[in-house]
């Protein structure tokens, strides 16, 4: 199944409520512009990006005399798919070694991603090495060596409470002595304690710059795709934080309503990379903005 098909049956709740919209009004009227509104506000886009969307489509109607609904969920469709068009939506991994350091709250499927980001590398051909920066959640390290092992790529972890930035620095040791093509960093998620996780953040982006200079460098945002506008606040926060260039959503599997996806990428112009749809290896799928907007319209 591809990701179209997948996207598609995870969304298909919100997918249905939309459609309902077009299938309801035989022309383009206020009232089918306040209906479609309220169906994107609920399918968490937000208030600010759906007004933005629904001005970009109010335009295309216009410009292209447009007359019956189907013509306007064609339209929808492009608007939305121009909004989650913000940059690459491939990881950055043309140095040898390569880093990528993924950040996000607890409980949002960090570790999972790792772990699926990896047998995705692994299975391209790449040497991969984990490393496990989270030293302050309990078990963080043993979660991740699971998936280091499903993955078949090897990790770099020390005890529990230990210096993250330490773990990094190993890690990169290690790296360059194995002539490691990526390096995937996991770190803690405690954004209700600022302070503590912006300077550890910094600590750790000070030794990869001393010690990888000229390395491709990722940080990857993992949001929980069911937290809807929270979501959107968890993702300026860490932008303020730690300059993320890349988003995984994970979770876009059923109860998640999928708009936040839209509404995260414009408001911080921050590409998506990744969506998660489902508990299996091959279930976090590399981004399709066109397949998207078209599965959620």
């Amino acid at each position: 199944m591809g990701f179209f098909d997948k996207i598609k049956q995870g969304l298909s709740k919100t997918a249905a409520s939309i459609s309902s919209v077009f299938t309801g009004f035989s022309e383009i009227d206020d009232d089918f512009y306040d209906e479609l509104e309220e169906s994107l506000i609920l399918a968490d886009l937000g208030v600010d990006t759906t007004t933005k969307a629904m001005d970009a489509l109010r335009e295309r109607v216009r410009q292209n005399h447009l007359k019956t609904t189907e013509e306007a969920r064609t339209a929808l469709r492009d608007v939305l798919c121009e909004m989650v068009s913000v940059g690459d939506t491939t990881l950055n991994l043309s140095t040898k070694p390569s880093v990528v350091l993924v950040i996000g709250v607890n409980g949002v499927g960090k570790t999972t991603t790792i772990g699926k980001i990896a047998h995705q590398l692994k299975g391209q051909g790449k040497k991969v090495l984990l490393c496990a920066a989270d030293t302050f959640r309990a078990a963080a390290a043993d979660q991740l060596e699971i998936w280091a092992g499903r993955a078949g790529v090897d990790i770099i972890r020390q005890d529990e409470g230990a210096d993250p930035a330490s773990v990094v620095y190993d890690a990169i040791a290690a790296a360059k002595a194995r002539g490691t093509d990526v390096i995937l960093c996991d770190t803690a998620g405690r954004l209700h304690n600022k302070q503590n996780l912006m300077n550890e953040l910094g600590k750790i982006s000070r030794i990869l710059d001393r010690e990888l200079p000229d390395a491709a460098k990722e940080v990857l945002l993992v949001l929980d795709g069911t937290t809807g506008q929270n979501g959107l606040l968890q993702a300026k926060q860490f932008q303020e934080i730690a300059g993320v260039t890349g988003m995984a959503l994970t979770k876009l599997d059923g109860t998640a309503k999928g708009g936040i996806v839209v509404a995260v990428a414009d408001a911080l112009q921050i590409p998506v990379k990744y969506v998660g749809v489902g508990e299996q290896m091959d279930d976090l799928m590399p981004f399709n903005p066109r397949e998207f907007a078209e599965a959620l319209v």
